[in-house]
């Protein structure tokens, strides 16, 4: 049964609907003038030079790790803490994930696991802004500029979330300035939706060149000679993959850029009514310094109390699910999941901080189209449950 608030959902209003009707009307629906605009605008939200948009979030971080030169026999490091799409952008190149625990406070990637995870190997350090809060990237950016390697932000949860560096200045995340690369998705439960999308942001025009080939099946004109011979040749000079975004759905896009901060403003209402709500009970939610972090809040996540359990956690869930409260969990660590256990070799216990984060936690609803009605009723259903759940543990 679909519960009556779920975790997650997407905002579309008439303006959106007619947009995208005026683009199929149009000359062009795919590889028209609307993906190049949509690129542009949300390059300059994010104070990148460039952006390349991709038919969804998964294939814009294979990209990334394509135009890195990621290759067989590399490594590359992240979180065992997100959705499988990011270590498999590094599996698909051939190279080998290498996971390195979170920071149990802020749930992102610990620095200081990062540095004990470096080999001659590593290529690559792939971050996570798990659920939407950026991670230490001064501290990670150090650490590849000190080996020499790519850094690739994975914000596909984190559009519109911003940080304060060292120097006093806020950073945006998708401005590269700490990475090489930034990677967007556009799913509809993401801050914005192109029904299924994807982007990477990026300063350097020789990496742009190199993630618009990837996505156009590895083709180029050729220049000089032949160019001039047949002008209407095209070459394959690389494996690439078929990876285009449609000009509808950046028209969605568009129009769902103009909605941006409203969005993100009614997220982080919500974020703080679940705070002052839960203040004192056994929930811990992602911690953060609100004075240096502006989290983008595409996950509300909590931790339920130390001796819950994972029996207590079900618990939880299943009750809050029968009251129409559409809790999730986000995610099994990576390196759990079978494919990852048998070609890999990971194993239980290798990461016990994300392994005893992924023990407790539940998802709670968030989205701007929540309304206070709803936030208050996931509140007192939270409480109800937590209470009865509690009591139910102590007859035990």
């Amino acid at each position: 049964m679909t519960p009556e608030i779920p975790y997650g959902r997407h905002w579309l209003d008439e303006e959106e609907i007619a947009e995208v009707s005026r683009t199929l009307r149009s000359d062009w629906i795919t590889q028209g003038p609307r993906i190049e605009e949509f690129e542009r605008r949300v390059a300059s939200s994010r104070g990148a030079r460039f952006g390349v948009a991709f038919s969804n979030g998964t294939a814009a971080l294979h990209a990334a790790c394509s135009a890195a030169g990621v290759r067989a026999g590399d490594e590359v490091i992240t979180s065992p803490l997100t959705f499988v799409g990011t270590a498999n952008a590094a599996v698909y190149q051939g190279a080998k994930p290498v996971f390195a625990d979170i920071d149990p406070a802020s749930l992102n990637l610990d620095p200081w696991e990062v540095r004990g995870r470096l080999t001659s190997k590593t290529k690559a350090i792939l971050p996570v802004h798990f659920a939407g809060l950026p991670a230490d990237m001064e501290a990670l950016s150090k650490i590849a500029r000190e080996k020499g390697l790519y850094v690739i932000e994975d914000a596909c949860h984190a559009l519109g979330a911003e940080w304060l560096d060292s120097n006093g200045a806020w950073q945006k995340t998708g401005n590269c300035s700490h990475s090489d690369m930034v990677v967007f998705s556009f799913h509809p439960v993401k801050q914005i939706t192109t029904g299924e999308g994807g982007m990477v942001l990026t300063n350097r025009e020789e990496l742009a060149n190199r993630l618009r080939t990837f996505r156009h099946h590895g083709l180029r004109r050729p220049e000089g000679e032949i160019a001039a011979a047949e002008p209407w040749r095209y070459e394959m000079d690389e494996l690439g993959h078929n990876y285009r975004i449609t000009d509808f759905q950046c028209a969605l896009g568009l129009k769902q850029m103009e909605k941006l901060d409203r969005f993100l403003e009614r997220r982080r209402r919500i974020a703080d009514l679940y705070a002052q709500a839960f203040k004192g009970r056994d929930l811990t939610p992602q911690g953060f310094d609100r004075e240096r972090f502006r989290h983008a809040w595409h996950l509300y996540v909590v931790q339920l109390g130390a001796g819950t359990g994972p029996a207590g956690r079900r618990a939880v869930y299943e009750a809050l699910h029968q009251s129409g409260i559409g809790v999730n969990v986000h995610y099994l660590p990576v390196h759990l999941h079978p494919f990852y256990r048998r070609i890999f070799s990971y194993r239980p216990g290798d990461y016990p901080a994300a392994e005893g984060y992924y023990e407790r936690t539940l998802t709670l609803p968030l989205f701007p189209k929540m309304t206070d009605e709803q936030v208050q009723r996931v509140i007192q259903s939270v409480c109800r449950v937590l209470e009865t759940e509690g009591a139910s543990h102590a007859a035990r």
